[in-house]
């Protein structure tokens, strides 16, 4: 299901914060986990089984796709767990789910609800599409593959009719922007062997971004890598070459992050909704790519690369631990109250100052993500320049805040 009948946008959605932010900023379709079966399922928020219906009823408003992740390894003992989500998901109108572990896969089909295949299967070659064509209406190929494969791929689909379950034509879905690990799409065992914390349970502690020293054991002779993070790549970004995935036969184009910030989502869904619909009415330009690098570059980030789509053979490595992106948030405050008539928003500034001229962000799990430059304040009921620390401030925005909400203020790096 798209906008323009080229690709569905899928994003990423790791609390209601970040899942508005992906409704308001376009996406086609989301995709999240619940509780600890999903492989994100260290991140700091998680949905909860309760929380399925509200996510359905606020996609469905919007005709967006709801894809819920069930890709970890599965052991006996969570069968009971899986079945009780799957069944839970079924109830409340869940699109699909996204898995791996045939248990899953399995069980989704008696109950008759769609299946994506995940990344972690490692689809590769026709072949394979074609067994799990059998299960599944949507398969995730290997993140390892060029282009040039991929589009072999989805030739033949065509070429050979390869039809899914619901008798529709499979559909080919790949990574077009965020992390990638140095494993082979994803199944990685250091964090296992490190500290007993399975990636592929979703528990990665990711021991590939940090910084090593390589030591000769025969003559103890240290090298400390200080230019590059050898283990790290950067992120993918497909922004430039967006046009030649879409011509590739490419149906679904997903965007990683379900452990970022919900800023994070709004930014690269916001541009890549822009970029795939450049595309489908002939505007697709070099100055519109390197102004959409801009924004892209504001949010977090280990610097950008094509991953493996245009042929390279290694990854291009990051050569810092953490984000390199060119501005960032503070914690300032949260909000108080709502003036409705006037459009005015009452905040206590709990952490940093504020003055005219800042450029704030308010995120909530009803506001999503709202960007605003301060024109006017009050304070204490008198127009100020600037509010601080301890202090209650007005200010409007013309849009709904809740007591829920947090401000931040953007700082350039």
């Amino acid at each position: 299901m798209t906008r323009n009948g080229q690709i569905e946008l899928m994003a990423p959605a790791g609390n209601f914060e970040s899942l508005q932010a992906a409704i308001v900023n376009g996406a086609d379709s989301v995709y999240f986990g619940v509780e600890q079966l999903n492989m994100r399922a260290r991140a700091s928020i998680n949905f909860t089984i309760e929380d399925l219906p509200e996510i359905v009823q606020r996609c469905q408003k919007e005709n967006i796709r709801t894809y819920l992740t069930l890709n970890t390894i599965i052991y006996d003992h969570d069968l009971s767990l899986i079945k009780m989500v799957l069944n839970t998901a079924k109830k409340a109108g869940i699109t699909a789910v996204i898995a791996m572990d045939q248990a899953v896969i399995a069980f989704a089909r008696q109950i008759d609800m769609e299946v994506h295949i995940s990344t972690q299967i490692n689809i590769t070659n026709i072949e394979a599409v074609k067994f799990y064509s059998l299960f599944a209406d949507t398969v995730v190929l290997s993140r390892e593959l060029s282009l040039r494969q991929i589009r072999n791929i989805c030739t033949q689909i065509q070429q050979e009719a390869v039809k899914g379950p619901s008798g529709n034509l499979i559909e080919v879905e790949v990574f077009g922007h965020g992390a990638l690990c140095m494993a082979v799409s994803g199944k990685c065992y250091l964090s296992l062997h490190s500290h007993n914390s399975s990636a592929n349970r979703g528990a990665c502690k990711q021991n590939c971004r940090k910084k090593y020293t390589v030591i000769d054991q025969e003559s103890g002779f240290e090298i400390e890598l200080d230019n590059e993070y050898m283990m790290s790549p950067k992120d993918l970004c497909t922004l430039d070459f967006l046009d030649q995935i879409i011509d590739a036969g490419v149906k679904v184009l997903k965007i990683e992050g379900r452990g970022r910030a919900p800023e994070y989502v709004a930014t690269v869904i916001k541009t890549y909704r822009e970029a795939i619909d450049a595309h489908a009415n002939g505007t697709f330009s070099q100055d519109k790519v390197d102004s959409w690098m801009k924004e892209l570059d504001k949010v977090y980030n280990r610097g950008f690369w094509s991953g493996y789509y245009l042929g390279q053979q290694l990854g291009e490595w990051s050569d810092g631990p953490g984000s390199q992106a060119s501005q960032r948030k503070i914690y300032v405050g949260k909000g108080v109250h709502y003036y409705p008539r006037p459009g005015i928003a009452e905040f206590k500034i709990e952490a940093f100052d504020i003055k005219v001229g800042d450029t704030l962000l308010i995120t909530g799990p009803t506001t999503g993500v709202q960007e605003i430059q301060l024109g006017e304040i009050m304070v204490d009921d008198v127009i100020a320049s600037m509010a601080e620390k301890g202090k209650n401030c007005t200010f409007p925005t013309g849009f709904k805040v809740r007591p829920s909400d947090k401000l931040y203020k953007i700082v350039k790096e």
